[in-house]
């Protein structure tokens, strides 16, 4: 598989999810960040955490990049929940190195 060329804060999203380390993960959160994913919108800390926790460590999710358009990145998701893996459509914004906004989608 070719290798995608991906900007910094969206392929650190992808080692540090599939090193499954939470704290990481938030800490590439901008402050006032939000995560849209299955129907809800994520917006504070605390609920940013939760999402990480219930939607990509504790589900050990492993994500392998397909494609990269300059925001939208495609990406296979696999790990432990049912009918994996899955495309995913992950939506980036991103300012000074870190994740502003991101929306997932099934695709």
């Amino acid at each position: 598989m070719t290798e995608i060329d991906l900007p910094r804060p969206i392929a650190a999203f992808i080692v540090t999810n599939n090193a499954h380390d939470g704290d990481a993960l938030l800490a590439l959160f901008a402050p006032g960040a939000t995560v849209a994913d299955d129907g809800r919108t994520h917006g504070t800390e605390d609920e940013i955490r939760a999402w990480i926790k219930s939607h990509l460590t504790d589900p050990n999710i492993v994500i392998t990049p397909k494609s990269y358009d300059g925001h939208r990145l495609v990406a296979s998701g696999d790990g432990d929940f049912p009918g994996g893996p899955l495309d995913f459509a992950f939506d980036f914004e991103t300012q000074d190195d870190a994740i502003v906004s991101l929306s997932i989608e099934p695709v």
